[in-house]
């Protein structure tokens, strides 16, 4: 495949996204409004498109839906898409504490600002430019991006913002559109090319074949430039990867490889030397110029990257000061009466400008008026030139927004999202590519499991040299009780490590759902059913080294329940941690409530204080722990399959009191003298306990051991809809 970083449209093989089998002999009209088809050099393009054989019709859009009135002509849409947006306004209440929020002091009382963030804002940005949103830091350039890309709540932000003169929907805006967040967001293990296979997986739709979306992968790599580097990791602190000019690259053909018509970048360059921020900025340039709308913010661009730059929107404190092209900047500030030097760097002066401006009395208010007024003379140069819905059509003819939308030209009219669907997958599909990519990145990272199996066999070997072989004595009784406890609550602080892994991931998932790569429920049981083989592992490891070094009961029936139960806590514990860090924000937070949490589920679970010793306000919280099920199971296992076995016999009854000392001989007349009382002959050998007695004694006899695993099972599910309704919510990835 020939390697054409622009993606022309003129060839199928070419651009592998379009597969069309008739010639583009095409006029589109709408009442008296009409489009022209011209090349991106405005010459008509005569080229008949290569066809190709199509067996899967629901992979194209077909040339008739484009048919207006069955006119003709040779040339494509010169830039026919124009987003506008006009008067933006957005505020914020900020809050200041007077008191600190202690019980003494009652409630604190609030001071409620309100801060203008965005102030009355308008602007256009047409297809083939990149228009580039410049200012100091908190001028509110990320705002402003944010609203236009349809990232605030309608019902704050006043203002609207149009694509051909009609309101955006969000619905459509998700599907038409991308953003690139600032941060880089990217699995560190993984390939370039397979970054992009994955998005392309994710995007593209599935009646597209493998070889076509590997094609589709392929030029993207080129027109990105990344073509020597495609087969490296993309690296971490701890793994030496790509450059960061190249990483930024990668993020950026993650979010375009289903070719949008939208492109929203929050400052692509920052961070980067002059050489890879001009070449990411010369990438966006040539993505601009295959036919999308490109607007991205920066602080201050260079001389070079200026020149690739078509239109500039400068902001201060929330307010557009200047909206011109850079070859009109000298013009603008010279008729306002601030002439550019020559030889200067425009933008360079133009910022220096409005930082002087805002530390003058006036501020910049009459540079705000004198931009409105030169925006008010250009007004009749910014109408659309023709209708939402046949500019997306040109886009499509093009080969912008793959889709696999078949509907009538009716439909189209009257429904935009129809041309493409809202996931490119069914559900099943999702979680295969969510789980594949998961298990290769955790592949490539062993050494991630060697310290957690690692971790957990040390901990079994400590854990079974303190309660090494335990007897079926009083003692051995208490022994066993504790290392149940100890055990599982020592598994579900092993999951704690569930907190970072989530929170690293967050924003790649918010990321990604915005713009529906995925289902959440597909995310949701992908990282529910993944961990599972190494939760197995590390379960057999534990209960193999502990059951029969520390004497338990059973035989080989009893070490596969004990299995099971250590199993399942992985998973529950794993659950647990998972919710959790979706309600946090930071890992050391995350740690404190869960350490507290199975504090609590420790004491209240019945190891050290049995259910029945407990006042009936507390014993709502016992039957809440998640320890309580899982260790009742093996306390039940243990004790309540054989209930002839004597675990108290004659003089045993007197260890853990105060009569331990007392010479043997004593102790039997105590226990004939006892038995005398109660009407019974009891000997040194009589069995005074057996496992009913334990299990009676320690409270575990309300649930049977097969209960308590399904609720354990139950616990495990209602954390994980917790949190998937959690990722519902929290994924939204709009302001408030």
């Amino acid at each position: 495949m020939a390697n054409n970083p622009t993606m022309s449209p003129a060839s199928a093989d070419d651009n592998p996204l379009l597969f069309i089998n008739q010639k583009p002999n095409v006029e589109l009209q709408n009442q008296n409004r009409s489009c022209r088809f011209t090349g991106s050099s405005g010459r008509p393009i005569n080229k008949e498109l290569e066809s190709e054989p199509i067996n899967d019709y629901s992979s194209v859009i077909s040339i008739d839906m484009l048919y207006s009135n069955g006119s003709s002509s040779n040339e494509l849409p010169n830039y026919p898409l124009l987003l506008s947006f006009n008067n933006l306004s957005y505020s914020v209440k900020v809050g200041q504490k007077l008191l600190p929020s202690l019980p003494f002091f009652g409630s604190p009382d609030d001071v409620k600002k309100t801060k203008l963030l965005l102030d009355d804002i308008s602007g256009v940005a047409r297809e083939g430019e990149i228009t580039a949103i410049l200012g100091a830091s908190g001028s509110s350039k990320t705002t402003l991006m944010d609203a236009i890309a349809g990232r605030i709540s309608k019902q704050r932000l006043k203002g609207t913002v149009t694509l051909n003169g009609e309101v955006l929907g969000s619905k459509l805006l998700k599907i038409i559109s991308a953003y690139v967040m600032q941060d880089d967001l990217l699995y560190s293990m993984l390939t370039i090319e397979e970054t992009l296979m994955f998005s392309a997986e994710f995007r593209l739709p599935r009646s597209l074949s493998k070889e076509k979306k590997r094609k589709r992968v392929d030029a993207l790599i080129d027109q990105l430039g990344l073509r020597s580097a495609a087969m490296t990791i993309i690296g971490d602190e701890q793994h030496r990867g790509v450059s960061g000019g190249e990483r930024r690259r990668v993020s950026i053909g993650v979010d375009i490889i289903h070719d949008p018509i939208l492109l929203f970048l929050d400052e692509p360059i920052s961070g980067l030397d002059s050489t890879s921020a001009f070449n990411v900025v010369k990438v966006l340039k040539e993505i601009a110029k295959s036919g999308s709308i490109v607007i991205m913010s920066i602080h201050q661009p260079s001389h070079r990257i200026l020149s690739l730059l078509d239109r500039l929107i400068f902001l201060s404190n929330g307010q557009a000061v200047c909206s011109e092209a850079p070859s009109n900047l000298s013009q603008f500030f010279g008729a306002f009466g601030h002439r550019i030097p020559e030889n200067e760097n425009q933008a360079e002066f133009a910022l220096d400008l409005i930082r002087d401006l805002e530390d003058s009395p006036g501020g910049v208010s009459a540079l705000v008026e004198f931009n409105k007024s030169q925006q008010y003379s250009k007004r009749d140069l910014d109408e659309p030139k023709c209708e939402l819905k046949d500019a997306i059509k040109a886009s499509i003819v093009k080969g912008k927004l793959v889709t696999t939308g078949t509907a009538s030209n009716d439909d189209i009219g009257s429904d935009l999202t129809s041309l493409v669907q809202t996931h490119a997958n069914p559900f099943w599909i999702e979680m295969m590519i969510l789980s594949k990519r998961l298990m290769i990145n955790s592949k490539r990272m062993p050494e991630l499991f060697v310290v957690r199996f690692a971790t957990v066999f040390a901990a079994a070997i400590i854990t079974a040299g303190l309660y090494w072989q335990l007897d079926n004595s009083p003692k051995g009784t208490q022994g066993r009780i504790g290392f149940f406890g100890f055990g599982i609550t020592l598994i579900f602080f092993q999951c704690s490590r569930e907190i970072p892994v989530f929170l690293q991931e967050r924003h790649i998932f918010i990321r990604e759902t915005a713009y529906n790569a995925y289902r959440v429920s597909s995310y949701l049981l992908a990282h529910s059913l993944v961990p599972i083989p190494s939760m197995i592992i590390l379960s057999l490891v534990f209960a193999a080294t502990t059951f029969w070094a520390v004497g338990l009961a059973g035989g080989f029936s009893g070490f596969l329940f004990f299995f099971i139960i250590i199993c399942i806590s992985f998973w529950v514990g794993s659950s647990f941690i998972a919710l959790i860090s979706g309600l946090v924000s930071h890992v050391m937070v995350g740690f404190i409530i869960v350490a507290c949490l199975l504090g609590y589920f420790l004491v209240f679970s019945g190891a050290y204080i049995p259910r029945d010793q407990m006042s009936s306000f507390w014993v709502l919280l016992h039957y809440t722990s998640l320890v309580k099920y899982p260790f009742q199971s093996i306390l039940q296992n243990e004790y309540g399959d054989d209930s002839t076995k004597c675990f108290v016999r004659g003089v045993q009854f007197f260890e853990d009191t105060i009569f331990v000392h007392l010479p043997e001989s004593v102790k039997i007349k105590l226990l004939k003298s006892m038995g005398h009382v109660l009407g019974k002959n009891i000997t040194g050998s009589s069995c005074l306990a057996t496992g009913g007695k334990i299990l009676e004694h320690s409270g575990a006899t309300d649930i049977s051991k097969w209960k308590c695993f399904w609720l354990t099972v139950g616990f495990g599910v209602l954390f994980r809809v917790l949190f998937y309704f959690i990722l519902l919510l929290g994924g939204k990835n709009k302001r408030m």
